[in-house]
This record gives structure tokens, C-alpha cells and sequence, in this order.
């Protein structure tokens, strides 16, 4: 028997196998906190045509059974299916395309010029048996020979706990690991020859991202990555604020980011060969909301003025702590954050751009769930965030969904017949739309007279009502059909204006004009596929020559890479925090005018997009 996907791919599957066992047999991989017991719920998918039986249903709703939804756990076949999963239940192992961009991770830490020094130190130590006349004790005897390397830790109890055992079972001859961050040792392991892995992890508001690391060379082994699950409590970081706090929903959160984690986490170790416990560090980064939520700290504060933080330099903790389920006593080092909506994630940005030690005048920005952007040079950096919301990674869009193969990269339309042609992440059907996808073809609806420079769908072929309003027709084929309607088209434009805003803003906070910028770096999960000329169209980017445009991928991971290798990195990463000047819009008067001016395309003073007004004439 086999399995038909709505992406194109066919499995098979044996007698008396899961749906869920099928897929993790053939790299397919869902969510699955439970491990295939049929008690978390998550492993969804929906099954179009054919014959099966479902043991459970578990927690799904009645609205879904009659949708044909099953746990993949729990449902076996007795025919040929067609089936489709939903994003949600998906977890991205080995892309492709997360993949190729690590080739220059390591380039990045070559041109800073600092050595390899993962989070966790190693020392060799050849103890001195014990006897009558050296009757130290065990732990006193460790520090001794400490004191001829010109080293004094801290020792935990759980350090002590097993040090008896430790120290006789190896015959004295032991490696010590400890943590140079805190000066703390962390355990006792023989003198074998071993590989030491570590995790640089992104906490995005929309997706989680995570790359296993050798830490001995660099390479990043393999990629995962996800939807964040607290978006099931609200898809921007104020929703979850408030209910992780006025809802008591504080720790259902923090799991929910956790168990993502894990459910990662655990698919590529399998993948790998690798066992948890060989994973020694870890590094995460993510914007301030979200670094807190996955250390369960209460963010209330951060929503309310004066906007402070719990936390902005997180002090090194361990993975026993966070619930991450490596060693148990792995340090996890968190990027710190600069104010309540300028977090790790952007410290990592500048930090894999470098923008911080050159002398040219540059912009960051990075778009995602929240716009955030930094300007200056080597001498002095503000910082913005300005709320976009989720919309360019897929969430609250119809078809909307991360640039991964399946997903409409870009878009084009003919001036004559207004078709639309378009080109699909992995040469694939297309099974939905990703955010560069989606400003192209806002950019090429405008300049063909599909919308008005309101955004408004106009009289035009393939244009229909649809059961939520007007709607676009990108594509239709065997049922499947893909399409932007007039509430996309509105939360596209309020997120393109919200960042166009906080940019103009900010510089006019430092007097400076938009001509003026030499470099602008972009950032976020579908940076790389952005073309410039239509994100400008759009009025989302500024109007300067395309030359000093750079896409720099997710540069949250990257920092987060940097800083897993590197103690230089994690003191630059600080170094970068403390330079930055946080700015909050939210408190300047003008920026509602600069946010309504944003909402037309491209913008209400075309004067200040003159390549477009040229482009808009003809």
C-alpha cells in the first residue's frame, strides 16, 4: 500500500504500521511530544481518500473528526490514501535549505580571528593515589592540583554527589569539565577519546529553529525546525503576555517552547546516532518575550510602562534547569537582550553582520513577527522594534507558510493576459505561499492593476468572491487551489507599513535621511528569496540603489552559532548589547502618522519612492 502526500510524495507503508511509523521511517517527521502514545494530540494530519481505522482519537474536536483529521499514532491503513499535513505538524529535519546557508557560519568566526572555545572547558588531571600520609579528601585533592593550573572553581553538591565513584572507578585519571563563564565545575569523565556536541537554538515568535554543532570542528551536523507551539496562545508576544499572565498560562507556555525543542531535538539525534547526553552546551537566542517565556520567568512587566524586563543578561544555567532533555548538566548560555522588545535575536544579528565595527552607516532589519531594526556604525547603534506581526512567516494568511520546499517563492504576472506565473521552493506543487512570495505578488498585483494603491482588489481576471471576501487565484489544480484574499492583502499592508514606519522613525530620531545608509542588511526566515525591487514596489524597503541591499538569512541562529564556539563571541555579544540605544516608538507622537502614511502603496508621499512613481506612470 502507499501514501500520496498533497506535496507530490509518495510512501509506503507496511502491514499493521502507523501512519506515524510510516513517516518516521521515510524522514517524514511530526510532532510528536508523546512519542506515538496518542496522549498530546499534535501528530494531526488529514486523510482526503481512502480506507483506515483510527484506535484513537484522542483530544481532537468533533469539527475535526468530520474534517477527516486522525492522530498518526493511532490510525493504520487498509488502502491507498491521500493525505495531508498540516503545517503545524510538521517538523522540518535536514532542510535543505537551512542547511546550505551554515556553509558560512564558520567563515563568520574566521574573519572575527578568535579560536574555538565551546561553552564547556576541559582539563586533564593525573591525581596522586591517596595514602596514610596523603590523606587529603577527594575533593580537596582535585583542588590542589587545580592551584598548579592557577584555577579555583565553584563545586555544586551534584558535582560532589558522584565524585567518590568517579575518582576510583577511573584509577585518579579523570578529565575535569567546568564552565569558564561562572568558573563552575560541572563533572568527573575517563580520558577516552569522545565527540562533544552543542545546540544553538532560535525562539522565534513564529518558528523554532534548532542546529546540532560539533563543537570540536564547527560544522553544523544537521538542522531542524518547526512552528513555535505557543502559537496556539496568540501568534504575537503581547497575546502571550497577557495569557501567560491574566491566564495563568505561564508554565503551559514554557512547555509548549520546551517540548518543541525536544520533539526536534529528539528526531535528529535519532537521525544522527547520537545519544542526548553527548550534547553538552547549548546557546539560545530569541527576543526578549520569548527568552523569557522558555525560562518560565513572568514577562507582565514587559507590556507595561515602563517596560522592564526580568532579565536582560541572563547569567549561564543548565539544561536540567531549562528541561531540555541533553546533559542534564550542559551550561545553556541566553543572548542577552537590550529592552523589553529588542532581544537576543537582534543582538545576534548585528553580531553575525559585524555592523557594530565598521565605520559605514548601516541598517538591520530584521522581518519577522515584530520588525525589529538597527542603525549605525562602529562608534554608536539604535535600536526599534515596530510590530509587524506574523504574517511574512505564513501565520495569519490563508496559505500562508515558511520558505520551505512547497511554498511559492515568487510571483509574476503578465501585463497582457494577467496571468500569474510562479516559481515553487523546490520545484514542487506548490501546497502554499511564503512571505517573499507573498511581496511579489502584492508588488506585481499593484503594478498590474489587479489592486489600487490602496491595496483593494479590483475588477480583474481571476479575481472572485470567495467565502471570506474577494480573493486572487494564484493557482488551481486537482482541488488544490492557493489564493491571497482582500484580509491578507490588508495584513500585508500593515505590516509592511508598521516597518517602513519604525525605519523612517529611527532615522529621523538620529537626523538622518534615507540616502544616507550604505549598507542595508535583512534579516528573517525568507530573507534570502526577498526581492528587493518588488519589497520596495511595496513600499516596504527604502528606495536606494539595490547594490546596498544584503540578505544575511537567520541571523538569530547565526549568533547563536557564533556564541556556542566561541567565549570571544559571548563578550562581543555583550559588548554589542551594551552599545545599543533602544528606542520606543510606541511613546513617540509622530509614529501613528509615520505608521498611516505607510498604508498605501507604496507609500502616501510617493516623492519619497521615485523609482516607483516612474514605475507606476508607465
Amino acid at each position: 500500500m502507499k501514501i500520496t502526500l498533497t506535496d507530490g510524495r509518495v510512501l509506503d507503508i507496511k502491514e499493521g504500521e502507523t501512519l506515524y511509523e510510516a513517516f518516521t521511517r521515510q524522514e517524514v517527521y511530526l510532532t510528536a511530544s508523546c512519542g506515538g502514545k496518542g496522549v498530546c494530540g499534535k501528530c494531526k494530519v488529514r486523510i482526503i481518500e481512502g480506507d483506515f481505522e483510527c484506535r484513537n482519537y484522542g483530544k481532537l474536536t468533533q469539527e475535526e473528526k468530520q474534517e477527516g483529521i486522525v492522530l498518526a499514532c493511532q490510525s493504520v491503513v487498509h488502502s491507498d490514501l491521500f493525505i495531508e499535513i498540516p503545517e503545524e505538524s510538521k517538523l522540518i529535519i535536514g532542510d535543505k535549505i537551512a542547511i546550505s546557508r551554515t556553509k558560512d557560519l564558520y567563515r563568520i568566526l574566521q574573519e572575527y580571528g578568535v579560536e574555538l572555545s565551546p561553552l564547556v572547558s576541559r582539563l586533564s588531571l593525573q591525581l596522586h593515589h591517596p595514602t596514610l600520609d596523603d590523606n587529603l579528601g577527594d575533593l580537596e585533592r582535585i583542588k590542589r592540583e587545580l592551584q598548579t593550573h592557577g584555577l579555583l572553581l565553584r563545586f555544586p553538591k551534584r558535582f560532589v554527589d558522584t565524585l567518590a565513584e568517579q575518582l576510583r572507578s577511573n584509577n585518579w585519571s579523570v578529565n575535569l569539565c567546568w564552565q569558564k563563564d561562572n568558573n563552575e565545575a560541572l563533572y568527573l569523565e575517563p580520558q577516552i577519546q569522545k565527540k562533544s556536541y552543542g545546540l544553538a537554538v532560535d525562539i522565534g515568535t513564529t518558528t523554532v529553529v534548532v542546529y546540532l554543532v560539533d563543537t570540536e570542528t564547527g560544522e553544523v551536523l544537521d538542522v531542524g525546525s518547526t512552528y513555535n507551539s505557543q502559537i496556539r496562545y496568540g501568534d504575537d508576544v503581547i497575546t502571550r503576555i497577557v495569557n501567560a499572565t491574566e491566564g495563568g498560562l505561564l508554565s503551559e507556555l514554557r512547555r509548549a517552547v520546551v517540548t518543541d525543542i525536544n520533539d526536534l531535538l529528539e528526531a535528529i539525534l535519532k537521525r544522527k546516532g547520537i545519544r542526548r547526553n553527548e550534547v553538552e552546551s547549548m546557546v539560545v537566542s530569541g527576543n526578549t518575550t520569548m527568552s523569557h517565556l522558555f525560562w518560565g520567568f513572568n514577562p507582565e512587566n514587559i507590556r507595561l510602562e515602563p517596560y522592564i524586563p526580568t532579565v536582560n543578561i541572563f547569567p549561564v544555567w543548565y539544561a536540567r534547569d531549562a528541561g531540555v532533555k541533553i546533559n542534564p548538566d550542559a551550561p545553556v548560555y541566553t543572548l542577552p537582550s537590550v529592552a523589553s522588545y529588542v532581544g537576543g535575536d537582534i543582538v545576534s544579528g548585528v553580531l553575525a553582520t559585524g555592523m557594530h565595527r565598521r565605520a559605514e552607516l548601516s541598517l538591520f532589519m530584521d522581518i519577522g513577527t515584530n520588525g525589529e531594526i538597527v542603525v549605525g556604525n562602529n562608534e554608536w547603534l539604535m535600536t526599534a522594534a515596530c510590530s509587524a506581526g506574523p504574517c511574512f512567516e505564513g501565520s495569519g494568511i490563508k496559505y500562508g507558510m515558511r520558505a520551505t520546499e512547497g511554498a511559492i517563492e515568487s510571483v509574476s504576472i503578465d501585463p497582457e493576459t494577467l496571468e500569474p506565473k510562479i516559481k515553487v521552493i523546490g520545484d514542487r506543487k506548490p501546497i502554499g505561499i511564503c512571505g517573499s512570495g507573498m511581496i511579489d505578488a502584492v508588488a506585481e498585483m499593484l503594478l498590474k492593476g489587479v489592486i489600487d494603491q490602496k491595496g483593494n482588489l479590483q475588477d480583474a481576471p481571476r479575481v472572485r468572491e470567495g467565502e471570506e471576501g474577494p480573493e486572487y487565484l494564484f493557482y488551481a489544480d486537482s482541488g488544490k487551489e492557493i489564493v491571497l484574499t482582500q484580509a491578507d492583502l490588508d495584513n500585508l499592508i500593515r505590516a509592511k507599513g508598521a516597518i517602513y514606519a519604525g525605519v523612517s522613525l529611527l532615522l529621523k530620531e538620529v537626523g538622518l535621511d534615507v540616502e544616507m545608509i550604505e549598507k542595508v542588511y535583512i534579516a528573517g526566515g525568507f530573507g534570502n528569496y526577498i526581492d528587493v525591487k518588488k519589497a520596495i514596489i511595496m513600499g516596504m524597503l527604502p528606495d536606494i540603489p539595490e547594490e546596498r541591499f544584503h540578505f544575511v538569512g537567520n541571523t538569530s541562529v547565526a549568533g547563536a552559532y557564533l556564541c556556542l564556539l566561541s567565549e570571544d563571541m559571548r563578550k562581543e555579544a555583550e559588548r554589542v548589547a551594551s552599545m545599543m540605544t533602544y528606542v520606543e516608538l510606541s511613546m513617540k507622537s509622530n509614529y501613528m502618522d509615520e505608521f498611516m502614511s505607510a498604508l498605501f502603496l507604496p507609500h502616501t508621499d510617493i516623492s519619497l519612492f521615485p523609482s516607483v512613481k516612474e514605475r507606476l506612470k508607465i
